[in-house]
């Protein structure tokens, strides 16, 4: 199967109608690694970066009440640093770049998804270009296929 690992996926695939940060930026624990007393930081499996979390809020107002605040967790080298309030909002709206879902079976027998991403952002102001339209490529008959 092609499939295999994380799966790319756009912001607003994820969060269509926006998230905002309702939390503090922390190091993600490394359970295995980490011992009474002593913590040791999490690292993705995939590129041996550093996982830090953040809580969000998703904006989505179909979105059950019990399931608006999401754990993304943010791969990078460094503490990631949340964009700067906005005025007159009582929470900090967020976008992110570089985002992949990986689908897992929860503790309640449930699909869930763990979404990781690479940059955390403000929000862009202005017109958004619209993502690029898929690659065609040429089969040995002359054909296009999608």
């Amino acid at each position: 199967m092609a499939l295999q690992g994380p799966i790319p996926v756009t912001f607003a695939q994820v969060f269509p109608h926006g998230c905002y940060v309702v939390g503090e930026v922390e190091a993600v624990k490394d359970f295995d690694a980490s011992t009474n007393g002593r913590f040791v930081q999490s690292r993705d499996k995939t590129t041996g970066e550093l996982v830090w979390q953040v809580a969000v809020m998703d904006a989505d107002p179909t979105v059950k009440p019990g399931q608006k605040t999401v754990a993304v967790k943010i791969l990078s080298p460094v503490q990631p640093v949340p964009p700067a309030p906005m005025p007159n909002l009582p929470f900090t709206p967020v976008e992110f770049d570089h985002v992949t879902a990986t689908p897992y079976v929860n503790g309640a027998g449930r699909l869930a998804y763990s979404i990781k991403v690479r940059e955390m952002r403000a929000p862009r102001t202005g017109p958004v270009a619209p993502p690029p339209a898929p690659a065609k490529h040429t089969s040995t008959a002359g054909k296009d296929v999608a």
